[in-house]
């Protein structure tokens, strides 16, 4: 066993238990993530609730997939010329006025009010993410970028397969206002965890506050992008995934939940066990391939073109439409090998981006595959139009292949170059 894989077994634990700063980053992640999936489910169940329609509850989600987008310029640059850390408080702070806010809707004229709040704190979170995956190598050993990484991403998961599940129950049990309550102090307590952080690193980005100046500086870190190939077919990946297959089969998932295998009023028991085998697959993807793989660039690379072939045997499974339990499994392949590539092509990142220019970069990826989400789950209602749901699933199967090659050939060219 080699001394990658060794450390990789070991060093979840070591770095949790020895390293304060990420220690308080982590569980911080945990309380904002809790708090994110209350929310969703609580707004989501009150525009429904007030509009009873559902063209209004699919606008809320275009809303909250495109509110990062517009504003990953500027957020970008924040993360590269101010402390990352007060910029992690400040988005905790404002977010927890934005979820207080929900507290005030209680009449269907104020519906817009929930479009706007939703923009806002989105809008906010465009500004946390980055500056936290910019932040994560700024408190950790470099040899430590790796397992800080899996971690936090199945941490993700875990939120994922856990938090849906406790919004739902809190909602369905003492109504959806009270999740708003627990979303708001949720971002407090995240806030209060953040502040404990000791960071010595700062970032290097200068210049003045004009609007002018803030795009010029987001237009610099697109020519990075430019002039660095690895970075920029890397920061591809999640864009990818959530265009070919990501999106498209959460539109599937609840055709699957509704009309083949029902469980539970309307299949929203079946749906919530999706979700959660979705959250296993993502999060144990990652820790198994780095067991073999440790941190060694070769290996990530490669095991990303491995996680986009697990993703097309989970989706031709899911495809047979053979039972209930077949399409758990497919998901579970599926939602492997894309949390193998969600996982690694961020590791990547964080090892070869230079340090002054990192938000910029993790804003537009965040951008970018937030922008092919909203693309991809439309075009997903078109797929069922078209092919039904087994032809949909298989649709996608196919069109994953495509950045698979893509990615199999960017590497052999690579090699060969070399």
């Amino acid at each position: 066993m080699s001394n990658s894989t060794q450390s990789t077994s070991g060093g979840y634990w070591t770095l949790a238990r020895d390293n304060a700063n990420f220690r308080n980053l982590w569980l911080g992640q945990i309380i904002s993530l809790l708090g994110d999936w209350f929310n969703l489910i609580a707004s989501a169940a009150l525009i429904a609730q007030l509009t009873e329609s559902g063209l209004a509850v699919g606008t809320l989600f275009v809303v909250r997939m495109l509110a990062p987008v517009l504003v990953s310029p500027l957020a970008g640059v924040a993360a590269d010329r101010y402390n990352r850390k007060h910029i992690l408080i400040a988005a905790d702070v404002g977010r927890f006025f934005t979820a207080a806010a929900f507290l005030l809707i209680r009449s269907p004229e104020h519906v817009w009010v929930v479009y706007l709040l939703s923009f806002l704190q989105l809008g906010i979170g465009g500004f946390f993410f980055p500056a936290r995956s910019a932040l994560l190598p700024d408190i950790v050993r470099s040899d430590q970028v790796g397992a800080a990484n899996a971690l936090t991403s199945a941490t993700w998961s875990v939120m994922l397969a856990t938090g849906a599940a406790l919004g739902g129950l809190v909602a369905g049990t003492w109504g959806i206002y009270p999740s708003f309550v627990i979303d708001a102090l949720s971002f407090i307590l995240s806030a209060l965890v953040l502040s404990r952080i000791q960071l010595e690193v700062q970032p290097r980005l200068e210049g003045d506050r004009t609007l002018r100046t803030v795009m010029r500086q987001y237009v610099q870190g697109l020519r990075y992008l430019k002039g660095h190939g690895e970075v920029a077919v890397t920061a591809l990946h999640k864009a990818a995934l959530v265009f070919c297959f990501g999106a498209p089969l959460e539109v599937v998932q609840v055709a699957i939940s509704r009309e083949v295998f029902s469980r539970g009023e309307g299949g929203a028991l079946g749906l919530g066990m999706m979700y959660a085998v979705v959250g296993m697959g993502t999060g144990l993807g990652p820790i198994a391939a780095r067991y073999i793989t440790g941190d060694r660039l070769g290996a990530l690379r490669w095991s990303i073109a491995l996680g986009y072939g697990f993703a097309v045997i989970g989706l031709l499974l899911v495809a047979t439409l053979i039972s209930f339990e077949g399409v758990l499994l497919g998901i579970f392949i599926r939602s492997f090998g894309s949390g193998i590539i969600w996982v690694f092509s961020t590791q990547i990142l964080l090892q070869i981006v230079l340090p002054e220019v990192r938000g910029r970069i993790f804003s537009t990826e965040i951008a970018f595959s937030m922008l092919m989400s909203a693309v991809g789950a439309s075009i997903g209602g078109y797929y069922l139009e078209w092919f039904g749901i087994a032809g949909t699933v298989r649709t996608t199967a196919l069109l994953t292949l495509l950045p698979c090659a893509l990615w199999v050939g960017w590497l052999v060219y690579r090699r060969s170059a070399d």
